[in-house]
């Protein structure tokens, strides 16, 4: 296991890769979330076509190789994940992650890392705010106010139901922030978070 600076070294190495433009349109989308059970874990990806149908899912059981460290969350996590989405028989064309990607305390969250590694257009999807600071958007789905950390937009708060609370999306590698919004809008058409990463919650916590 590698040593928290080591962590912080790499995240450095690999933040210098994020791409921040890339396709506008995606015909595989995968859902990724890990679920904990005390001290094992399960690795979740699950892929959606265009129609919105799912062609392919699986999980990984395996324990975390890395400690709790705020801001370093992805080296307990992409270990189980890439294998999860090894696992698969379709390449995704995009990820989309449980989590965050510019919007990070390091501007390289969980989707940026995995991203990167992975080659992949990748985007966050946080449930809580996590940085920087941002208003309230208005209560119509759609609607998006930018979320700022040092005077810099790292991604938005948005709303994809009307009146449910806004979700954190920040990009990850490979795709623009317009593009990002768009694809959580279009996965997320009856509920607050995008479809993928629904199926991802519920096939990590209770299997296949």
């Amino acid at each position: 296991m590698i040593s928290v600076e080591e962590a912080e070294r790499v995240q450095e190495e690999l933040r210098a890769r994020v791409e921040l433009d890339g396709p506008a349109s995606f015909a595989l989308v995968a859902g990724l979330d890990v679920h904990y059970h005390g001290d094992a874990l399960e690795a979740a990806a699950v892929v959606f076509d265009a129609e919105g149908r799912r062609v392919d899912q699986r999980v990984v059981h395996g324990r975390p190789e890395f400690p709790y460290v705020p801001g370093l969350f992805a080296f307990r996590e992409v270990p189980a994940l890439l294998k999860a989405l090894e696992g698969l028989s379709v390449t995704p064309d995009l990820l989309v992650c449980d989590g965050y990607g510019l919007a990070h305390p390091r501007r390289f969250g969980l989707a940026c890392h995995l991203g990167v590694v992975t080659g992949l257009p990748a985007l966050g999807v946080g449930k809580t705010h996590f940085v920087g600071e941002y208003r309230d958007p208005e209560q119509s789905r759609g609607s998006w106010t930018p979320i700022v950390m040092d005077g810099e937009v790292v991604g938005r708060a948005l709303r994809t139901q009307d009146g449910v609370k806004p979700v954190f999306v920040s990009q990850g590698h490979r795709i623009s922030l317009d593009t990002a919004c768009d694809q959580v809008l279009r996965l997320s058409p009856y509920y607050r978070l995008p479809d993928p990463i629904r199926a991802a919650d519920h096939l990590a916590r209770h299997g296949e």
